[in-house]
């Protein structure tokens, strides 16, 4: 598994950059939930919500198989990403469109929430040129995006503080998001410019071929928001604002260290296709190495932040947030689960099982609302992280039992249960 030697260094840039992108965004996210107060801040977290509803829509589902077709198709690269970003600024500029029509539907003549959430949605547009990242995972080059993202917060983090430091309104906040992408987007494709040796284009017939692939992960990817994003949208027309700004920071807090996930899964998946065309005991002992680390990693973090969820929400967000600590408590255990379903992805790609993904996800989505609707009425915000914590159990766990075609999966599963392998990468390369 020589391999693994460029994973750790691809993955190292990333962790390291991300680190750092973390500190400047808890800083920062700290100081605007301080100065918003819960209820704007649950807002901004609303507005978010909308958007993330329709992204899997203008992303057509492509950023799924975008690296298994830069690997497999090295010699269409250009023109592979060329069509996909084409296809999807188009779709986006529909998404945002109906997003606003949501809000105007859902929230009429509550013209604060309208206005932050059609400034949020501009993102959605340069959320989708950011897709050119996945050549850089597939060719192992995180680095640079990882630098390129750093740059960008310390950018929008800056923004952000002179808009606390000139006391302006939630409008200003919800637009950063936009400033973000934008800045990700231009640089990275300048930078493929340069260390890309193929020029993107477009290609209908490409685009067809592609959508034929992808196709499966729009549905897929909505039901997955669904179950992601439902919890903030219902808890604001149910409850308010206000505990919608407490759910938010114990989801933030839980989600502090996802960067790591993030980092080992995307430096690993080229790896694990790769692998696929080698050799299959091969391709599964990687598939298993990844379960192994995201398993005991999610674990790990779980069991800190339920026996120090209390400083932890103090020191970030201050006592206006403690309602937040028994939330953050039960949302922990959210994490694990929910990066299985990311790695359990990768194998059902590489497998072309991707068409059972909607039946997986319909149903995580059909528990959750369902969930939502009954626990939080009578457990008010906890009940929402409870139907989260058992969605994200029955979608990337129970379901992979369920479905036959994707039962070898628990194999791997039960084998990533042996604590050495999440240290196979260190114990390969010392």
């Amino acid at each position: 598994m020589g391999s693994y030697k460029r994973v750790l260094k691809n993955a190292s840039w990333i962790i390291a950059c991300r680190i750092a992108q973390s500190i400047i965004a808890l800083l920062i996210g700290m100081l605007s939930a301080r100065y918003l107060g819960p209820s704007n801040y649950g807002l901004l977290n609303y507005a978010g919500s909308v958007v993330a509803f329709v992204v899997p829509i203008a992303q057509l589902g492509l950023k799924n198989i975008l690296v298994d077709e830069i690997v497999s198709h090295p010699e269409r690269e250009g023109k592979t990403l060329g069509t996909s970003i084409g296809m999807c600024i188009i779709s986006s500029i529909f998404c945002i469109a109906g997003s606003i029509l949501f809000v105007l539907t859902a929230n009429a003549g509550e013209q604060d929430t309208l206005i932050v959430c059609a400034l949020y949605s501009v993102s959605i547009v340069f959320q989708i040129t950011e897709m050119i990242q996945y050549w850089y995972q597939a060719k192992l080059l995180s680095r640079y995006t990882s630098i390129v993202s750093l740059i960008a917060y310390v950018v929008v983090a800056a923004y952000k503080v002179v808009l606390l430091v000139t006391g302006k309104s939630v409008y200003w906040f919800a637009i950063s998001y936009t400033f973000d992408f934008l800045i990700i987007s231009i640089f990275l494709i300048i930078l493929y410019g340069k260390l890309g040796k193929q020029k993107l284009s477009f290609s209908f017939s490409l685009g067809k071929q592609l959508f034929a692939r992808s196709r499966y992960y729009i549905v897929s990817s909505m039901m997955v928001t669904i179950f992601a994003q439902t919890d903030k949208i219902m808890i604001k027309m149910m409850i308010g604002n206000t505990e919608n700004g407490y759910y938010s920071t114990a989801v933030a807090c839980a989600g502090m260290t996802g960067f790591v996930f993030v980092a080992i899964i995307d430096s690993l998946r080229p790896v694990i296709f790769e692998n696929k065309k080698i050799d299959r005991k091969l391709f599964e002992k990687s598939m298993a190495v990844l379960y192994s680390i995201i398993i005991y990693m999610g674990l790990a973090q779980s069991i800190v932040l339920v026996l120090f969820a209390k400083p932890v929400v103090m020191l970030l967000y201050g006592s206006a947030y403690s309602a937040a600590v028994p939330i953050l408590q039960i949302i922990t255990w959210y994490t694990a689960f929910s990066y299985m379903g990311t790695v359990r992805n990768i194998w059902m790609l590489a497998e072309e099982k991707q068409k059972y993904l909607w039946i997986i996800n319909l149903s995580g989505a059909v528990l959750n609302v369902i969930g939502n609707f009954i626990l939080i009425p009578l457990l008010g915000v906890a009940g929402a992280a409870i139907a989260s914590v058992v969605t994200q159990f029955f979608a990337n766990a129970v379901m992979c039992i369920i479905i036959k075609p994707i039962r070898p999966v628990m194999k791997i599963i039960w084998k990533s249960l042996n604590p050495k392998l999440a240290f196979e990468l260190l114990k390969t390369h010392r």
